[in-house]
């Protein structure tokens, strides 16, 4: 099959293996409680795209001939083969991510789902994202994702400005963008997020609010508000290099993200991330597996992971990063059952790091208990509670350490990166005092 797009009769086979999947876990599956250690969220990673955006320098490539059946062969072999490592008993979410997703046909997605329905308990009701592009997802393609058991979407949607979308290299236009938002809405109401993006290259604050608050006139519950970063070997990159673009002002990007978040929260969104607001409950839980750091499974070209891999006898947490090209990971899933390219086993410090920097992205931070379940003898009071830099911090309101734990305030929220700067140190040198270096002999 070459990309994009898929036949009816695809479609028709998608949802029959979907409600075979539904079946199946309604049929008896134990439910008694899984400890945390053998629960995960999977991430499949589909890294083609129609065309790369200016801004892009993700793991992303365009098709050429791509033989889908292929893909999707080694995307179901991979998932079984590192759910079987993991020794995960239960995934609670999956997210198809990309490049673009919505370019895969239904039938792929239906596939790797019942492959981890049929490895581990997949429960009915568990949360399955797909990233979309208004131009690859129209809304019978978004229905035919639904009844392959897709029941969340993503949309890439960037700006509601045709200018700003030309800049970026997007392939859709405003109109576009908010028809697929309406199509959405109608197939997955509650469960539609969107992208909005700021600090771009000559944008100003005043326009920029003006698309948020007509994209709070079109939207659903979950909203995420990101940065442009100009990275390097973009060509965005390259324009701003050579002049042809101003570089984005870093202050007036600060003054959108505050001023936007201020709107959200009048509009009645919670930012219960950094860069998320959600209403009416609808978190991403596939997200929040992340900031919590709890373990996830990366499948696909480039996929990231971190988990423990009981079933080779592991004890520590491993990082783990599939093979980056699209070719060579298929001979290597293959060959091995999967194309694993890097791991790298963490530290106790370095999950501490983690568990702090990433918990500390959400508003209700890093409680007692969840501190416990990765360090049971060095409390937060033990390692911030003395600290004159933290207690500066909290004096001036942007931390907060009391009997629930430590978080940011809304306030704190917005410069968390300075934050770290003091409290990383910090858990370093708590830890340094906890298992002091041996002294030569």
């Amino acid at each position: 099959m070459t990309l994009p797009g898929a036949r009816a009769g695809a479609w028709a086979a998608a949802a029959k293996v979907a409600q075979r999947r539904r079946r199946a876990e309604g049929a008896g599956r134990s439910q008694s409680p899984v400890t945390p250690s053998l629960r995960a969220a999977l991430y499949v990673h589909w890294p083609y795209c129609e065309k790369r955006c200016s801004y892009c320098n993700f793991n992303k490539y365009i098709p050429r001939g791509v033989e889908e059946a292929a893909v999707r062969s080694c995307l179901v072999t991979e998932a079984q083969t590192l759910l079987r490592l993991s020794g995960v008993h239960r995934v609670e979410s999956v997210f198809f991510g990309g490049g673009t997703p919505s370019l895969a046909s239904p039938h792929t997605v239906a596939a790797v789902l019942e492959a981890v329905a049929q490895a581990t308990h997949l429960p009915a009701d568990s949360e399955v994202t797909l990233e979309a592009n208004p131009t690859s997802a129209p809304a019978s393609r978004l229905a035919a994702f639904g009844a392959a058991g897709v029941n969340r979407l993503s949309i890439g949607l960037q700006s509601l400005d045709d200018t700003e979308l030309q800049l970026l290299g997007r392939t859709h236009s405003a109109s576009d963008a908010l028809r697929t938002l309406a199509e959405a809405r109608g197939l997955f109401p509650g469960r539609v997020s969107v992208d909005l993006m700021l600090g771009l290259p000559a944008q100003r604050v005043g326009p920029w609010l003006r698309q948020l608050e007509d994209l709070l006139r079109h939207c659903d519950d979950h909203i995420s508000l990101y940065q442009l970063s100009v990275e390097r070997g973009t060509a965005l990159f390259t324009q701003v290099q050579q002049g042809a673009l101003p570089a984005p002002d870093p202050e007036l990007a600060a003054e959108m993200y505050q001023e936007g978040r201020a709107v959200l929260r009048e509009a009645g969104f919670r930012q219960y991330e950094v860069s998320n607001f959600a209403r009416n409950g609808a978190l991403s839980t596939h997200n929040w597996t992340y900031w919590q750091c709890g373990q996830y499974i990366g499948v696909g070209p480039g996929a990231h992971g971190r988990f423990i891999p009981q079933g080779a006898g592991g004890l520590a947490r491993e990082a783990r990063i599939q093979t980056l090209e699209p070719d060579s990971w298929m001979k290597e899933v293959m060959l091995f059952g999967h194309g694993t390219r890097k791991r790298s086993p963490l530290g106790n410090l370095e999950l501490l790091e983690e568990v702090l920097a990433m918990g500390l992205r959400t508003d209700v931070g890093i409680t007692h208990q969840h501190w416990q379940r990765f360090e049971p003898q060095l409390t937060l009071w033990d390692v911030f509670g003395a600290s004159e830099e933290v207690d500066a911090l909290l004096q001036r309101g942007l931390l907060l350490l009391d009997r629930r734990g430590l978080r940011c305030s809304w306030e704190g929220l917005a410069v968390l990166d300075s934050l770290l700067l003091t409290l990383l140190p910090r858990l370093q040198e708590a830890w340094r005092q906890k298992t002091p270096s041996p002294v030569p002999g």
